[in-house]
């Protein structure tokens, strides 16, 4: 593998991180008092009228869609950047640095998710509804798929019914921490369910798209995470009960959710990763400034040595899980989802568990500042602790690669015989 990134993603670093520097960045304190002031007058679930100025000057710039790739750009008919994940993963690093960042760019989730989704999966008449204004960032989406009653990480065990009666599919289900159901925007789901519940294991489960105001969507809580409730995104608990939808809005086919998670967790872990990993540079350059700029026991916080340990083991930290993270990527365009299973899987693991290890000791050395929204930092570890459940707890992706591992010496397996593991 080449390490060096390609001309047209060195360009993109320049651009993108200078729109960060004159735009981003000091839009932070603007976008914390529009959401306290909303809060103020009862409308926290309110769609930031900074992030929506900024939405129209990453435009402007060239700075929009660019985690598009190549293949969805042209099921879509729309250009992208064109890049592969290896190309766009330092991009989704550096719009990491500040969590709100990536939506200004229209490069957020859950959406980028749904949209490779819809361009790769949907049908013409599904693109033309539902595509056009996510590209456009007209609309938001949000992705239904964990459910309470069940543990979701086994993918398996999702209870939600989608049933075919004539023309029409019914939908009947109780999801929870549906990210972006509490966004007023949110005009569509891409929803789980089981269609078949005799059929083979891994063909049970289909994936269909629901208009947000279909008739038996009922929402019934936004839901905290470790005390912040991330409006106007949020993650919400939910029902469908007795949802009726086109049969033509069924993607790909019934009985093939698990095919289309494959296409679209893989690169979404690799943008989550990245993200992740910018989180976790921001961190360690706010820690450095701040252990270089306070005094304790007679000397700079920096000069302690405990505080240098953790500094340089935060860099070692951080360069693993980028480079590993670009492996997974590089594979990903190479050889495909399927091939690069397992390294997708380890930086699932690597990168958040890295995330939370540095966010926490630039926590430590800020004091009791760490603990508060004075800093970004606090909010920060939320967001890296919260994805060590999402697309995958740790535990799954660790026994799958574990699976992968002990594969190689199952009596009678060679390399090409290895067990293959579910997304």
């Amino acid at each position: 593998m080449d390490f060096e990134y390609s001309a047209k993603t060195k360009d993109l670093q320049k651009r993108v991180t200078a729109f960060m520097e004159d735009h981003i960045y000091p839009a932070e304190a603007e976008y914390a008092a529009e959401l306290a002031a909303n809060s103020a007058a009862g409308k926290r679930w309110t769609a930031l009228k900074t992030v929506e100025k900024l939405k129209q000057k990453a435009k402007t710039k060239g700075l929009w869609n660019l985690f598009l790739p190549v293949d969805s750009a042209a099921a879509s008919g729309y250009e992208g950047a064109g890049l592969t994940n290896q190309e766009y993963a330092p991009l989704a690093e550096i719009m990491g640095r500040v969590p709100w960042a990536s939506e200004a760019f229209n490069c957020s989730a859950p959406d980028t998710g749904n949209m490779e989704t819809i361009a790769r999966y949907g049908s013409d008449e599904i693109k033309a509804r539902w595509l056009k204004p996510l590209l456009e960032g007209e609309i938001r989406s949000a992705f239904a798929m964990t459910e309470p009653e069940v543990a979701s990480s086994d993918a398996t065990n999702i209870a939600t019914r989608v049933e075919r009666q004539g023309d029409e599919y019914v939908i009947n289900g109780h999801k929870w921490w549906i990210s972006g159901a509490a966004d007023p925007r949110c005009a569509v789901f891409i929803t789980m369910g089981k269609s078949d519940p005799e059929a083979p294991r891994h063909s049970q489960q289909s994936m269909i798209v629901v208009p947000a105001d279909a008739k038996g969507i009922r929402i019934v809580r936004p839901l905290n995470v470790m005390g912040y409730d991330d409006a106007p995104h949020g993650h919400v608990e939910m029902y469908f009960e007795n949802v009726r939808v086109p049969a033509g809005n069924m993607l790909l086919g019934e009985g093939r959710g698990f095919e289309i998670a494959q296409g679209r967790l893989g690169p979404g872990r690799i943008h989550h990763c990245m993200r992740l990993i910018g989180l976790a540079e921001r961190a360690l350059e706010l820690m450095c400034k701040r252990a270089s700029s306070r005094i304790a026991f007679g000397k700079a916080v920096a000069s302690q040595t405990v505080t240098q340990e953790r500094i340089a083991e935060a860099r070692c930290k951080i360069d693993m899980a980028r480079l590993l993270t670009l492996k997974a990527a590089w594979l990903m365009d190479v050889a495909g989802n399927k091939v690069a299973k397992n390294e997708i899987a380890m930086i699932k693991v690597v990168a958040p568990s890295m995330a939370c290890q540095v966010i926490d000791w630039a926590m430590q050395v800020h004091g009791g500042g760490g603990m508060s929204d004075d800093f970004p930092l606090a909010y920060a570890y939320v967001g890296a602790r919260a994805l060590r459940f999402a697309d995958g707890p740790d535990e799954v992706h660790r026994n799958a690669i574990a699976k992968w591992e002990l594969g190689k010496y199952a009596p009678g397996k060679g390399d090409s015989d290895m067990p293959v593991t579910r997304f």
